[in-house]
């Protein structure tokens, strides 16, 4: 079976923007009195969007903040990443490849709000790529782990989320795929399999440009088991 789409997440997989994000919220939280590490600060809030953890954020500073404090965040996270946020390695080499393989069958479905996705794409180059499908999280019922995002990424396509291929960095994504009922190819460039294969990610790898070759093995293997039973 061939992959009807692929559904890429945004942050981690198309663009390194998650170290320039986690650095701009710690520094906001210790503001408010709450202080932690960076990878303290990372392992809470990766792939989760922060608007949807004011609830914590209320309870471990003590303070009411609301849409006011996140908006500030968002202008002080996007002045950090402009000018700065770059490509993830290898995604340049695998987007025209995966891009011709499935003309008008990729998208770009995230948790962030799009004026980030839409900042981040264009200043890495890689908008061409996804105009007329951006998918965002914040503009769903349930940004994720509910499948929401993914499932009108692949609506706007035209397929079934059964069909796609959810590329993605982080168990909270990793879980959405899955719940949409996709098969999820999780990019591990730090070693994370075992968190990722928990989550339910299918196959994991390490180097972005290797995914056009690992997406041609995993339908090559999806066929051949296909015939194996019939």
């Amino acid at each position: 079976m061939q992959f009807a789409a692929i559904l890429f997440d945004c942050d981690g997989v198309l663009v390194d923007s998650e170290p320039i994000t986690i650095t701009v919220l710690r520094d906001m939280l210790a503001e408010q009195g709450w202080n932690m590490s960076y990878d303290q600060c990372y392992d809470l809030f990766i792939g989760k969007a922060t608007i949807d953890e004011l609830a914590l954020i209320r309870e471990r500073t003590g303070k009411d903040l609301g849409m006011d404090w996140i908006l500030q965040f968002r202008q002080r996270r996007n002045q950090a990443l402009s000018g700065t946020v770059m490509p993830i390695p290898g995604i340049r080499e695998a987007l025209p490849i995966i891009q011709q393989r499935y003309p008008n069958g990729i998208a770009c479905a995230s948790g962030a709000d799009r004026p980030k996705l839409n900042l981040q794409l264009g200043q890495t180059g890689l908008l061409e790529f996804f105009q007329g499908h951006i998918y965002s999280g914040a503009e769903t019922a349930r940004n994720k782990p509910y499948p929401d995002v993914y499932l009108a990424a692949a609506q706007g396509l035209g397929v079934s989320a059964t069909q796609c291929a959810v590329i993605e960095d982080s168990t909270i994504g990793t879980r959405a795929g899955v719940a949409a009922g996709a098969t999820v190819i999780a990019y591990c460039p730090a070693g994370q399999e075992t968190q990722l294969r928990a989550a339910g990610a299918a196959y994991t790898f390490r180097r972005m440009d290797e995914l056009a070759d690992l997406l041609e093995k995993i339908e090559q293997t999806q066929v051949q088991d296909n015939n194996a039973v019939n």
